[in-house]
């Protein structure tokens, strides 16, 4: 799913690299817990993973894709296509309704448009039942919903149409335990159902234990700091 080899960051006016990842590959399917302390990098990592951020040097594939040797455009669509992302602060557009958020990747992708069972409105419909928001919520503006059913919201728009990547940047941290652990069961079952490769940023290394995969960024980059 994702091959990486030579990554080297660095940001704008910095002397140094911030992440120096030397190898690393994560194969289709899994279920990666990607941690470290926070201002480490994880959130920068996620952002190289989905051809967001572009590489100082090496090599970052997506499916056998370099994100470097695409256009700006190709890699907006390729994203667009492949990945489904849930943002740390999860991203909704408060003026849209619950059901219009989650359709908005279909919108930008025809691939994940036709990937979904039935139609795009009736594979949102399912995603938000089994996140346990039922119908009536579904009409109402997502900025009058809870912290806990926004977060939820944001997962079923990551995962409607099955993308092949679904990349986590720290969802529970706003969440108290209960939530928590029922947004981590809810999220995994439903990559597990459409065959998504997640990759999950956390501090919070409890949730480690419910990952196929455990990779510590400290441990994999290798740039000076401090």
């Amino acid at each position: 799913m994702l091959s990486l080899r030579g990554l080297r960051h660095r940001w704008p006016g910095a002397l140094d690299d911030s992440l120096v990842i030397d190898e690393l590959d994560i194969a289709a399917g899994r279920t990666v817990f990607l941690h470290g302390p926070s201002g480490c990098g994880k959130s920068t990592l996620l952002g190289l993973l989905a051809g967001v951020l572009p590489a100082r040097l090496g090599q970052l594939a997506l499916l056998g894709r370099d994100w470097a040797a695409l256009p700006a455009g190709a890699r907006d669509a390729r994203r667009a296509d492949h990945v489904g992302v849930v943002f740390q602060q999860f991203n909704l557009l408060p003026y849209l309704t619950v059901l219009d958020n989650v359709l908005l990747p279909c919108g930008f992708s025809a691939r994940r448009a036709a990937r979904c069972l039935g139609s795009p409105r009736a594979a949102a419909q399912d995603l938000l039942l089994r996140m346990g928001l039922p119908e009536p919520l579904w009409q109402r503006r997502a900025d009058t919903l809870s912290v806990g059913q926004q977060q939820r919201v944001a997962a079923a728009r990551a995962l409607i149409g099955a993308p092949e990547l679904v990349l986590a940047d720290e969802p529970t941290s706003a969440l108290d335990g209960p939530l928590r652990d029922a947004f981590m069961a809810l999220l995994l079952q439903a990559c597990a159902a459409a065959g998504s490769t997640l990759v999950f940023v956390s501090h919070d290394e409890r949730l480690a234990a419910r990952f196929d995969e455990r990779l510590s960024l400290p441990a994999l980059n290798r740039a000076v700091t401090g």
